[in-house]
């Protein structure tokens, strides 16, 4: 039986017109009231969704037209680096960072231009010491502090997670559910727990795909 398109009352989409009118409005103002004065920078254009729960903002820049999910993480730990510099958190501009994602620096993540992310990533420059078996894990502060870099359009599947210490080149693909301990050269993709290369594009096939 052939699929029918029932005519639905006109005042529901009028309604659902209205509350993507009301998010689109919220979302800007907090762009432009709260955002804009109290990250390190934010571009025009640029949308975090609420709710989102920031910390150190203060050491965050955000580009233009990046847009981030609702329930996303993003924070900067308050500590002492050890080069002296100030840790921090870049995220290039058109980068699009679906909800519940997570970027969590204690040194630098660096997301370049054009990055899509998929639900529930989670990248991190860091990982939690649990070596002193008397105590808490969560007591224990942090260890494996190394810089993050993901590089121009690339694109992150769902559940990936990024280690400390990784970089992802330009335009390489992360498989969904992946764990990438290791770099990902750029144009590649990687798939797996931990994840392997299974292909990786030549710049011929770059160039004959862009015509």
């Amino acid at each position: 039986m052939p699929l029918t398109t029932q005519k639905r009352p006109r005042f529901g989409g009028i309604g659902l017109g209205a509350y993507r009118l009301v998010v689109r409005v919220r979302d800007k103002a907090f762009a432009a009231l709260v955002f804009r004065p109290t990250f390190a920078a934010f571009g025009p254009g640029s949308v975090i969704q609420l709710p989102v729960r920031l910390s150190g903002e203060g050491h965050v820049c955000v580009g233009a037209d990046v847009f981030v999910g609702a329930g996303s993480w993003i924070q900067v730990l308050e500590r002492d680096a050890p080069t002296g510099v100030d840790p921090e958190i870049v995220i290039g501009d058109g980068t699009s960072i679906a909800g519940s994602c997570v970027l969590s620096a204690a040194c630098s993540i660096h997301v370049g231009r054009r990055v899509l992310m998929a639900r529930n990533v989670y990248v991190a420059d860091h990982g939690h010491a649990f070596a002193d078996i008397g105590a808490a894990v969560l007591d224990q502060g942090l260890r494996d502090i190394r810089p993050v870099v993901i590089g121009d359009g690339a694109w992150l599947g769902q559940n990936v997670f990024v280690a400390p210490g990784v970089s992802i080149g330009r335009g390489a693909v992360i498989g969904a559910n992946s764990v990438v301990l290791s770099d990902v050269p750029d144009h590649a993709i990687a798939v797996g727990a931990p994840t392997r290369i299974v292909r990786t594009f030549a710049k011929a096939d770059i160039v004959e795909a862009s015509q």
